[in-house]
């Protein structure tokens, strides 16, 4: 087995100093509060949405369709879990489909963490990705959470520019260790 490193970022904002806009959509697309009725929706647009990605490489889970609903019920049997952060994106009524989700939960110490920020490939760049951070951002200030923080792979560039232009800034670099059944050895 060999190793691959990946360069993660984790990037925080101070919401009790921060200025969230209103979330906006574009003209058909729905944000979708949680409800326990949704896991399965949440799961499937997850799984379209990091199948393919660098993030399936570095969390496998995210590449296997079984392994994101998984996931996405450990995340929602957690004592700390916030609905309020959770939303789903559904497509305009052509498609009917669910093409975005986030969640959020609670930490130690009091610190919101966003889950899972994904948008599905064929609705990259419509702000949808934005409109679930801000609108998961407005979830955490409900549950009176002042400190949010998110993890990110550096390669993400798309997504680390949309965090920092919605008020997130880097506070630490860490590398995650993933074994591959390959012989090369990277650090990404």
């Amino acid at each position: 087995m060999a190793v691959t490193y990946y360069k993660r970022f984790r990037m925080e904002i101070d919401l009790t100093r921060a200025v969230l806009p209103e979330p906006m959509l574009p003209r058909g697309f729905e944000l979708v509060p949680w409800q326990p009725s949704l896991l399965e929706r949440h799961a499937a647009a997850k799984f379209e949405s990091f199948r393919a990605e660098v993030d399936s490489d570095v969390f496998p889970c995210l590449g296997d369709r079984s392994g994101c609903l998984d996931l996405m019920s450990e995340i929602v049997q957690r004592a700390s879990f916030i609905p309020q952060a959770t939303w789903l994106i559904n497509c305009p009524e052509e498609t009917g489909d669910d093409c975005g989700t986030i969640q959020g939960i609670v930490q130690m110490g009091g610190w919101g963490a966003v889950q899972n920020v994904g948008v599905a490939p064929e609705y990259r760049g419509l702000g949808l990705g934005r409109a679930l951070i801000v609108r998961s951002l407005h979830g955490f200030r409900e549950a009176r959470v002042t400190r949010v923080y998110l993890e990110v792979t550096a390669r993400n560039t798309p997504a680390v520019a949309l965090y920092r232009s919605v008020g997130f800034r880097l506070t630490r670099t860490t590398y995650k260790a993933v074994e591959r059944p390959t012989a090369a050895y990277a650090v990404l």
